[in-house]
């Protein structure tokens, strides 16, 4: 308790200092509208229904996830028992959802959960015990949960545990236990659950929420976008200013004629009105640009994410995203996925189903993750290649002293940028089909014909 008291009274005296400038007598944040402290569920509700703060979590993690995910063995042919019982439980237990949503839930606060369903949990206070090895023991579910649901209700105070200062308990509300709006509490023990947090510094279990930093740029587009659009309601059509004759008298009967005729006219109920006496004249409209205020918030929020700004707002598609940040965004996301994701998910799963004798200990006592080639090229860029490589091959074919300067071997390894593989599969398509060589020596050098200036065939 102490320990909790004093992390809060850190946090507050941190956020108080938020925003103050000119020896605390001017607080921007204050002045601004910004909040002084932000938490999980304020980062839950931007996640909901702001669309940039959705695209800030979905994005990285989208694309971290996509394609096919290998867990194999060192060294050992396909399909070891290892292998054959990890794809089993991948496709019973929907791993790969599961620790995408993980993911997610992760981004949005200090930490996510992960509670794992074991078979020995025969009542609610099975939850609380440590889980122990031996038996037929196998894993029913998995459910990630978010900071919010998943409070830590016990730390590891003994100096002497390499778990020092890590969580022991678990109070976790799970939802939909009887419905759609049920919930239910339990207590789990660490052995249960695995805990995952992101962009650690001193604490290795609170992690840092990615909306956290951006959390006023996100404010501020809610103000543009917003504003905008209220500017434009207004200012497009801003109303009419009624001038009256001097030499008019408005009796009350005419004024309530008058007032219901505009009000009929603005919501197109009649399109004309005539009134005597008064004279109206249609306000200028007042709109102005806010491209240039957002994408200042965009790029903000693009430097501290990470994230390109083209993929940010949704157009890495076609030739909208240059080469430059496509190349940049999948550096990044392959590092997400071998410094976070296996390091802090994957890993610790597969390890703990290998200690509790769920997994077969592999051959080697060791085993890789293979994910999908991030670079590998698209349809259309393999289509692209080819096309290159055809138009290359024909000016080579149609050019008499092509081959000899430089020999088909060398054409086809360094012109044509095959790979030494590649290279020695069409060397050996050739031999089983029929070598086509070229021979340019029945050629006349006198003949001016231009049929002779193509190389003959063997």
């Amino acid at each position: 308790m102490q320990v909790n008291e004093s992390t809060l009274v850190a946090r507050n005296a941190l956020a108080n200092m938020m925003g103050m400038s000119f020896d605390n007598q001017r607080d921007l944040y204050l002045t601004l509208g910004y909040p002084k402290e932000v938490g999980y569920f304020d980062f839950l509700a931007r996640y909901k229904r702001q669309d940039i703060a959705k695209a800030i979590i979905k994005r990285p993690v989208q694309a971290t996830w996509a394609g096919q995910i290998q867990v194999s063995e060192y060294g050992h042919a396909k399909d070891t028992a290892f292998e054959k019982e990890w794809d089993r439980m991948e496709k019973r237990l929907k791993l790969k959802a599961g620790f995408s949503r993980l993911d997610r839930l992760t981004c949005l606060g200090h930490y996510g959960v992960l509670l794992i369903g074991y078979s020995d949990t025969g009542n609610r206070e099975d939850f609380a015990k440590p889980v122990k090895k031996g038996g037929s023991l196998t894993v029913n579910y998995i459910k990630p949960i978010g900071e919010g649901n998943a409070v830590v209700q016990e730390w590891v105070s003994d100096t002497k545990s390499p778990r020092f200062g890590m969580p022991k308990t678990y109070s976790i509300n799970v939802k939909g236990i009887t419905g759609a709006n049920s919930s239910q509490t339990l207590l789990v023990h660490y052995t249960r659950a695995m805990h995952v947090s992101w962009d650690l510094l001193e604490d290795e279990t609170q992690g840092a929420p990615v909306m956290e930093c951006v959390f006023n740029r996100l404010m501020d587009i809610e103000k543009l976008v917003g504003g905008s659009a209220e500017m434009y309601w207004r200012g497009a059509r801003p109303g009419f200013q009624g001038k009256v004759d001097p030499e008019y008298t408005m009796g009350p009967d005419t004024e309530k004629k008058m007032q219901e005729d505009i009000s009929e006219y603005e919501h197109n109920l009649r399109r004309f009105f005539i009134q005597e006496g008064i004279e109206l004249k249609s306000l200028a409209p007042q709109i102005s640009d806010p491209t240039q205020h957002l994408n200042i918030q965009i790029q903000m929020i693009s430097a501290e994410t990470g994230i390109p700004q083209r993929i940010l707002m949704g157009s890495e598609q076609g030739e909208l995203a240059s080469g430059q940040d496509a190349n940049l965004w999948k550096t990044t996301i392959q590092d997400r996925r071998t410094e976070q994701i296996e390091v802090h998910i994957i890993r610790p799963f597969v390890d703990a189903m290998i200690h509790y004798g769920i997994l077969p200990t592999p051959q080697t006592e060791d085993y890789m993750i293979k994910w999908s080639d991030l670079f590998a090229p698209s349809e259309k860029e393999r289509a692209e290649t080819g096309k290159t490589r055809s138009a290359a091959i024909q000016s080579y074919l149609q050019n008499p002293m092509g081959i000899e300067v430089i020999p088909p071997d060398v054409f086809i390894e360094f012109f044509l940028g095959l790979t030494t593989e590649q290279v020695a599969l069409v060397n050996k398509m050739r031999k089983e089909q029929g070598s086509v060589e070229l021979d340019f020596s029945s050629l006349d050098e006198d003949d001016d014909n231009a049929d002779a200036q193509a190389p003959t065939q063997k």
